[in-house]
């Protein structure tokens, strides 16, 4: 496990990171949600409950890579985590099919490719690790233009995770399995927000990983 004991492991995001956390820090007993950030908790806990590890979810519903840049000072720096995972990028796609024509919501690939290498190498200095998660869509067909244009930038995380030397996590792929078998709906209604299955999905990834290895 690449934790080390008594690591303060922050996770922030969108919609699928917030899951109805408290506010202002989701910190403590019931306050992290009711999603992968949850189980992933839970995992940590009672498989390695020696190290002490602490888990806060800082996901904000709706939000953007730009967004997450403008709260970066209070809901990073100041938690002063010794791990951060990042996972956005679904509203900076999905905003662009939504709402088409109001283009001041749209984040274009080389604006979120800049600004998310501009945080992740901003944190680097100050963390023992860094986990980038791509994007997703719920969608097995690669065709469809909101799935081939989320998977260009899932592209930008990967590029962004070799390069600066981040651990990733490609939760598109770790869908592909699971959707051989179940149709869409049947892990989320809209192909974005997950039900527990797809949570769980999520927290697997994250979980593999970081190197998890008990059972």
């Amino acid at each position: 496990m690449k934790l080390e004991k008594g690591s303060k492991l922050v996770m922030i995001g969108d919609s699928i990171t917030d899951c109805g956390r408290n506010r202002p820090v989701g910190d403590g007993f019931n306050a992290l949600g009711s999603g992968y950030v949850a189980i992933v908790n839970a995992m940590l806990q009672s498989g390695y409950p020696e190290l002490g590890i602490r888990v806060i979810n800082m996901g904000i519903s709706g939000n953007t890579v730009l967004d997450l840049k403008d709260r970066w000072y209070s809901d990073v720096l100041e938690l002063k985590p010794d791990w951060l995972s990042i996972m956005i990028g679904i509203n900076d796609v999905w905003r662009q099919f939504d709402t088409p024509f109001q283009t001041e919501k749209h984040v274009d690939i080389d604006t979120y490719e800049r600004e998310l290498r501009s945080l992740v190498r901003q944190m680097k200095p100050d963390l023992k690790g860094l986990v980038l998660m791509t994007p997703f869509y719920i969608e097995p067909n690669r065709d469809d233009a909101m799935r081939a244009r989320m998977d260009a930038y899932g592209a930008v995380v990967k590029r962004i995770a070799d390069e600066e030397g981040t651990i990733l996590v490609d939760t598109q792929a770790a869908f592909e399995p699971v959707l051989k078998h179940l149709y869409p709906a049947a892990l989320c209604w809209d192909r974005v927000h997950p039900s527990m299955p797809g949570h769980m999905v999520l927290a697997k990834a994250f979980l593999r990983g970081i190197g998890y290895e008990r059972d």
